[in-house]
């Protein structure tokens, strides 16, 4: 069998001119065959073992701490392969919470703000250059005021004996104490505002307290508020209350000799400085007034008789109801009619009536009152 072929020119040594004959030998090289395929597989495992093996892990997301008002989500660093990240978001209730900042360093987040012992569903999504990988769904519920197990404190500069009682009071409640700072701390407890832990504890915007602040959430069973337990707080703000269900629980440190603001409020009543008779009686209950002496009597009390004696005590008592009516009659002054008036007027001119004054009547009732008084000491006389 033979077949024809078109060889290129080109190809053929140049001793070659128009017209030669050359024989052309076609021969299988099985060497250079072997090496080639070798080769090819080579290739493709290298491409399986970097493309194909090796994929991006898909996020796993746990809960690392619990309050009242705030989570704090942690998973594994994100592994990408031989891909390129695109973005790691967070998922809140089905919606979109936000991005993960630098997620290559990050592997945890703090969400705040969020509604007290309320429940909530959390997820992951990172997109690469090779997919996109959802993680786990995570159902968490924040606490209640009672539930002080979520509170995580780091302790700064402390007296020992204060440090005690922090360890024991922490243990008590059920929370946690750390040695530093980290983004699960809740709050920083110290005496004084000082030291590397503190300035961070500042700068991630974490309360900074007193330790008796451990010491109100466990008298109250709940968490408190801090305003009345920072450093420079007044303790007269501290809330003071009593927990029930711990045995002799009363309140202290200095908030427990404060007072309360029902008694700051009410004024203290004045005392009565007036003088009393004898006789009176104090508004203070079983308080005798003060002794008064009595008011001496008036200048006629020299020309006073003596006391009477007990046989004359009914005459005097008859003759001084005579002179009480008489003085009564007396105080009366008499008064002009009407008619008297209108007949002076008449007959008076008008500069007359002008000049002269109003006709007075004479005032007879200021004998009647030197007698009042005479009579007055005459009684008390009687009376003493």
């Amino acid at each position: 069998m033979r077949s024809q072929i078109e060889f290129p020119s080109i190809l053929l040594p140049s001793s070659i001119t128009s017209g030669s004959i050359v024989d052309i030998t076609v021969s299988q090289n099985h060497t250079a065959e072997q090496k080639s395929q070798a080769s090819f597989i080579s290739l493709q495992k290298q491409i399986l073992n970097t493309y194909g093996i090796n994929t991006p892990t898909t996020p796993v997301l746990r809960l690392r701490n619990a309050t009242q008002t705030s989570l704090v989500l942690e998973w594994d660093p994100i592994q990408l392969a031989t891909t390129t990240l695109r973005s790691l978001s967070l998922y809140r209730n089905g919606s979109k919470a936000g991005n993960i900042p630098r997620p290559l360093d990050m592997t945890s987040t703090k969400i705040s703000g969020l509604a007290v012992d309320t429940e909530y569903s959390f997820y992951m999504v990172l997109r690469t250059s090779g997919g996109t990988y959802t993680s786990n769904t995570l159902d968490v519920r924040t606490h209640d005021m009672n539930n002080l197990t979520g509170i995580t404190v780091t302790a700064g500069v402390l007296p020992p004996q204060l440090m005690d009682s922090l360890e024991s009071a922490v243990e008590r409640i059920g929370a946690k104490l750390v040695d530093t700072v980290r983004i699960d701390t809740t709050h920083f407890i110290c005496t004084e505002g000082r030291g590397r832990d503190w300035e961070k504890a500042n700068e991630m915007n974490i309360p900074v307290v007193r330790p008796e602040w451990i010491e109100g959430c466990e008298r109250e069973g709940k968490i408190i508020g801090v305003r009345g337990y920072y450093l420079d707080a007044d303790p007269r703000q501290r809330q003071i209350g009593s927990n029930p269900s711990l045995p002799n629980n009363r309140p202290s440190g200095p908030a427990a000799n404060a007072p309360t603001p029902q008694q700051a409020t009410v004024p203290s009543r004045p005392k009565d400085l007036s003088p009393r008779s004898p006789g009176q009686e104090s508004t203070v209950s079983g308080e005798p007034g003060p002794e008064v002496p009595p008011t001496p009597p008036a200048k006629e009390q020299k020309d006073l008789p003596p006391a009477p004696t007990g046989e004359d005590e009914d005459d005097e008592d008859g003759e001084e109801e005579e002179e009480e009516e008489e003085e009564e009659e007396e105080e009366v002054p008499a008064r002009p009619t009407v008619e008297a008036k209108e007949k002076q007027r008449a007959e008076s001119s008008d500069e007359e009536s002008a000049s002269s004054p109003p006709t007075r009547p004479t005032n007879n009732h200021q004998a009647p009152k030197v007698e009042d008084g005479k009579e007055g000491a005459e009684m008390e006389d009687v009376a003493l």
